[in-house]
């Protein structure tokens, strides 16, 4: 008996020395791959809305560098606060995109709170200069294309100076893209110019006095800018219907990711139909799951222009 229990704690000694040795080298297997590998894994470039992320996305194309979008599909930016993991990758991030408005003032609080390098952010902001509209800065810069290709192009510049290994790359996508943005802004300028009205009503917060701008519309909306307003007030539905009325309009817009109370109580007392303007700001689950791009949004709504202006 003694031998057997003897024999049986040997063996379990050989087990558990054979077992170390395993994890060691599985360990430095580990870290010597950790602090060998040749990809970009622990890069990290942040965007905080849609916008940012498009450009972005588009510049990068396939070169592998890992992009994140911290506000979630579907949902409101008004209203967004960072997760702790959002806050972590926002310090260890290399490169930073985010709009620069009045409703990501929260990014600005978290950067001067956690000492981060403010040489490796933009904003949009930064790269077109926004306009003051009433008493406020419009920060929707992105809303008229040709702002949004100036936008990638910068974007592809700064991305190449933080890797110009990838610099070439950058700038033929960012070139490429801004094709596409070029060709669709010409499209809206044609339905535009072939259009009998010239004036949009929003049923919805307004966040395009730069398309409008752009393409020479007059506008009415419900509320201005990005206001927190959700019910609007009688006097102001009674103008819009009128609005709607003196001009024969055929549509009342919403914006995206709006339920559409107010515009179908207008439709309803005009006849008019409800139609759906693209600002671009987030988008759906399912869009981008599908990988929708800003191109993609602005060819719907020049879509959505033809019906709104006939």
């Amino acid at each position: 008996m003694v031998n057997l229990c003897y024999n049986f704690i040997e063996m379990k000694k050989i087990v558990l020395i054979v077992g170390l040795a395993a994890s060691i080298v599985l360990v430095g297997g580990f870290l010597w791959l950790k602090n060998n590998n040749s990809s970009d894994d622990n890069v990290v470039i942040i965007t905080t809305a849609f916008p940012e992320y498009d450009a972005v996305r588009a510049v990068v194309g396939d070169t592998g560098l890992p992009v994140k979008m911290l506000l979630k599909p579907g949902s409101e930016i008004h209203h967004f606060e960072p997760t702790p993991q959002d806050v972590i990758d926002i310090k260890n991030a290399d490169f930073i995109l985010y709009g620069g408005g009045e409703s990501e003032e929260w990014l600005d609080d978290l950067l001067e709170d956690n000492d981060i390098d403010y040489d490796k952010i933009w904003g949009l902001t930064d790269i077109v200069e926004p306009d003051i509209v009433g008493d406020e800065e419009d920060e929707h810069v992105w809303t008229s294309p040709l702002n949004m290709a100036e936008i990638v192009a910068v974007v592809g510049d700064e991305l190449g100076e933080i890797w110009p290994e990838h610099a070439e790359e950058f700038k033929a996508n960012a070139e490429k893209y801004i094709t596409g943005i070029v060709a669709v802004d010409k499209d809206l300028r044609e339905v535009v110019k072939g259009a009998r009205a010239k004036e949009l009503v929003f049923a919805d917060r307004f966040p395009f006095y730069y398309f409008t701008k752009e393409y020479g519309l007059d506008y009415k909306a419900a509320f201005p800018g990005c206001a927190e307003q959700t019910e609007a007030s009688s006097k102001t539905v009674a103008e819009l219907v009128d609005e709607i009325k003196a001009d024969k309009l055929g549509a009342v817009l919403k914006i995206e990711l709006n339920d559409g109370r107010l515009a179908n109580t207008i439709a309803e007392a005009t006849g008019a139909k409800v139609m759906e303007l693209h600002s671009a700001h987030n988008v759906s689950q399912a869009d981008f799951d599908s990988g929708v791009t800003y191109v993609d949004l602005m060819r719907r709504n020049a879509e959505v222009l033809k019906e709104a202006l006939k």
